[in-house]
């Protein structure tokens, strides 16, 4: 079981490097391939500025994350035998205990709802990864060892997969990692939206800039101006000085006649630039939250029920995700070093939001019940989101 950590992190020069300030579609494309490869530095640091700049991924994927981080979370027992019990306070005291941070920015440190959020990135760069330093903080009144961990979060950039398994990398120029030792890392695996959401964000921001380079030329007209005077004389000189007077930075003065006229060179009909823009936006927010409310909503309210169900989905399944990785990488290490078991009796569950209307789950309970069909009193608890009562515990009876 890891203590230390081997690196530095904040030895990187991620600070040298400006990953999106000549982004084009060709770039883009070369990370993109490269990333599926194996080679993730190039993407995860293209990613990561981007989630930090766009406006919109900004908002959506903090939502995101602090939607999950904001569930809580319990520790359940498979059964009501004391080995079961005492795993779930080993488990309890390790989740309420830990702490977690940032390799490159040790200023960010907290706890549960931190390692969530910090976990959440897999959903944007496929891949999130925490370094265990795992620590014994005393005794339990039973005489155990009582075991936690500070969970240090190590940015995507440090890590490659060229062998189809994340290997660490101990310095910028490596090519080849080291293999990450069994137990010291938390991997946690997602989709990996931020491939679709980085190429949304450059057809976004290539109409953009196009479209600042539009209001900066043609904000305010060009002022033409037309005289008769010779070149260089006082009277041209009188012209010249009127023209430039007029107030415009898009100015020229010409020979014949004497006059002065706006040039516009405002295109005519609608600009394209906003309805592209518009629909990289919607792209990415229904990317990350589901239906886009602004484009689906109607008078009867069906949109927004559409949107609800799918932020519940979204939701749920980002509950589950992290569960299972905390329950096979956390749970299992954890009981092993305390009870040496391979058959964990309790694990942590993020609490889902229950949505399902109760009176039906109570009916139906009923129903069975006179059918004369069995019913696991385990599987109650958790349907209805209960906590087991202990043998301690006084318990309500029927007609109380």
């Amino acid at each position: 079981m890891k203590t230390v950590h081997k690196y530095n992190y904040t030895k990187s020069r991620r600070a040298h490097f400006r990953p999106i300030r000549n982004l084009t579609p060709e770039r883009l494309s070369r990370e993109l391939d490269a990333f599926h490869l194996g080679d993730l530095r190039p993407a995860s640091l293209t990613w990561d500025a981007i989630e930090r700049r766009d406006d919109v991924l900004q908002g959506v994927i903090s939502k995101r994350k602090k939607a999950v981080a904001r569930l809580g979370w319990e520790i359940i027992t498979t059964d009501d035998s004391p080995e079961a019990h005492a795993h779930k306070a080993a488990l309890e005291y390790f989740y309420n205990q830990l702490t977690s941070t940032h390799a490159c920015d040790e200023n960010e440190r907290g706890g549960m709802a931190l390692l969530i959020k910090q976990m959440m990135d897999a959903v944007g760069k496929k891949y999130a990864v925490h370094e265990i330093t795992y620590e014994t903080r005393g005794t339990h009144s039973t005489g155990r060892p009582q075991l936690t961990a500070t969970l240090r979060f190590v940015p995507l950039w440090f890590f490659e997969n060229r062998e189809g398994h994340l290997r660490f990398l101990k310095d910028e120029s490596s090519l080849i990692g080291e293999t990450l030792e069994d137990g010291g890392w938390l991997v946690t695996k997602g989709d990996g939206l931020m491939e679709a959401s980085s190429i949304a964000y450059l057809f976004k921001h290539l109409p953009m800039r196009d479209w600042l380079i539009y209001c900066e030329r043609n904000g305010m007209p060009g002022v033409k101006g037309i005289t008769d005077a010779v070149p260089n004389s006082p009277e041209w000189e009188a012209a010249r000085e009127a023209v430039s007077e007029f107030g415009s930075e898009f100015h020229a003065l010409m020979t014949r006649g004497s006059d002065i006229q706006a040039i516009d060179l405002t295109a005519r009909g609608e600009l394209p630039y906003p309805r592209l823009i518009e629909r990289m936006d919607r792209a990415m927010i229904a990317l990350w939250r589901g239906a886009d409310l602004s484009t689906l909503s109607s008078s009867q309210g069906t949109g927004a029920s559409l949107q609800q169900a799918e932020t519940d989905l979204i939701e749920d399944d980002d509950a589950w995700m992290l569960s299972e990785t905390l329950q096979a990488q956390i749970d299992r290490v954890v009981l092993r070093e305390l009870f040496n078991t391979e058959e964990p009796r309790a694990y942590i569950q993020l609490k889902v939001r229950d949505r399902r209307d109760r009176r039906e789950d109570l009916d139906l309970c009923e129903r069975l019940l006179r059918m004369g069909l069995p019913i696991a009193l385990q599987d109650l608890y958790e349907r209805f989101g209960l906590p087991r009562p202990s043998a301690q515990e006084p318990i309500l009876e029927a007609g109380a």
